[in-house]
């Protein structure tokens, strides 16, 4: 009788555990390059994560913010006072509704940030360059794939 299912089975749950340990590793090392960012810029890491989501989800307001990061409104307060007064961001009041503020990132302070990030951005460069447009397509729809379910599993947990 052959193990050839089981074999393969083995070997997959082997190479699962092998992505996993990767993207483990690659979390600790991200963090690690944030934090080192983050004092560089001398901004907490905190900051540092606001200023990304509002540069991602474009001009929004503060409790949308804090909503997207999971964090208490009074906190988000005292990160937005802070960057403010670094001069990392602006409050606008909404076009459409001019009772709420919009957070907008200053894009002349965004460059302190990207020039930090060059190296890694070069270095991702190169890496990206020896994949196919198929294994990039793949990749990227892993990494896609991973940030949702890690946002719905921080989502099931602020339910707990």
């Amino acid at each position: 009788m052959s193990n050839v299912p089981q074999d393969d089975a083995r070997a997959r749950r082997r190479l699962t555990n092998t992505v996993k340990d990767s993207m483990r590793g690659l979390r600790t090392e991200l963090a690690l390059l944030n934090r080192r960012i983050s004092g560089a810029l001398e901004l907490k890491d905190g900051d540092l994560d606001c200023l990304e989501l509002i540069t991602r989800l474009g001009p929004v307001g503060p409790s949308a913010l804090a909503r997207q990061a999971g964090l208490h409104p009074a906190t988000m307060t005292g990160i937005l006072d802070r960057l403010e007064k670094g001069g990392w961001l602006t409050r606008e009041r909404d076009p459409q509704d001019r009772r709420s503020v919009v957070l907008r990132v200053r894009p002349d302070r965004l460059k302190d940030v990207l020039a930090l990030y060059s190296g890694m951005s070069a270095a991702l460069d190169g890496i990206c360059a020896s994949y196919t447009d198929t294994e990039l397509t793949v990749l990227a729809d892993f990494l896609n794939r991973a940030a949702v379910a890690g946002r719905t599993e921080t989502q099931a947990l602020d339910e707990v």
